[in-house]
């Protein structure tokens, strides 16, 4: 029975001894995971120092003591466990977080790109459209012949022959505010003459030579006065609108 007992004891001792090594070497992992650095402690050397005492114990209790042993150990590691895929978990979260928001501004700033390419197209079409249509006269002044005059109905005439039928209203608002369509309206003060009261009246010779006397050659001129300066009878009307004057 004696070397019984020195068998079982010597048997639990290095159980024990073994099991307080797994101890601490679980401690350790779990002081490098949370950051710790070093050699074991002091407490550690301590547990397996104590450890020797499991041959003390009774050996009914000898079972119990093991069983706690090893499930501390399992606590242990399943802690040690949890906490690294829980840092992993935050920092792969955190990755993704960032890469989203970049993606998402991204995706704003091409969108709003995009947008403005879009509405400039717009505008240029547009614009484009608007001076395709003002200068596309029907008819120029070449092909009326010369009079000796011409009344109010016959200038109208001429104009809505000669400006495109989109800009005419606009034309007509012009001409009516400026000369009443008399194509020899002469300004006494400035000497502004013509359909367009141009000052000088001698700047419409750019269109013809007969521009004292052909309202053709004045609509032609004035016309492209418009579109030349304003874009098109109705921007030009516009500005009149505005300044009371063009």
């Amino acid at each position: 029975m004696l070397e019984g007992n020195r068998v079982s004891r010597i048997s639990v001792r290095g159980f024990a001894v073994v099991s307080a090594t797994a101890v601490t070497t679980v401690g350790a992992v779990v002081g490098v995971a949370s950051g710790s650095t070093g050699q074991p402690s002091q407490e550690a050397e301590a547990t397996a120092s104590d450890s020797t005492l499991l041959a003390d114990i009774p050996a009914g209790q000898q079972a119990q003591v093991q069983t706690s042993s090893l499930k501390q150990q399992a606590q242990t590691q399943a802690i040690a466990a949890d906490t690294a895929a829980q840092k992993s978990a935050e920092e792969s979260a955190r990755k993704q977080a960032a890469e989203d928001a970049v993606a998402k501004q991204q995706a704003a700033q091409d969108a709003k790109e995009a947008k403005e390419k879009a509405e400039k197209e717009a505008k240029e079409r547009e614009a484009a459209k608007k001076a395709a249509a003002s200068r596309s006269a029907t008819r120029d002044a070449s092909d009326f012949a010369s009079q000796a005059s011409y009344s109010v109905a016959q200038v109208q005439s001429m104009a809505r022959q000669m400006v495109p039928s989109g800009q005419f209203q606009c034309f007509s608002n012009i001409v009516d505010h400026e000369s009443t369509w008399n194509y020899k309206a002469t300004n006494a003060s400035s000497g502004a003459y013509g359909l367009f009261q141009a000052l000088p009246g001698t700047k419409m010779s750019s269109a013809g030579a007969d521009w004292q006397t052909n309202p053709a050659t004045q609509i032609k001129w004035g016309l492209g006065y418009m579109n030349d300066r304003y874009g098109s009878p109705c921007e030009a009307w516009s500005f009149w609108q505005a300044n009371n004057w063009y």
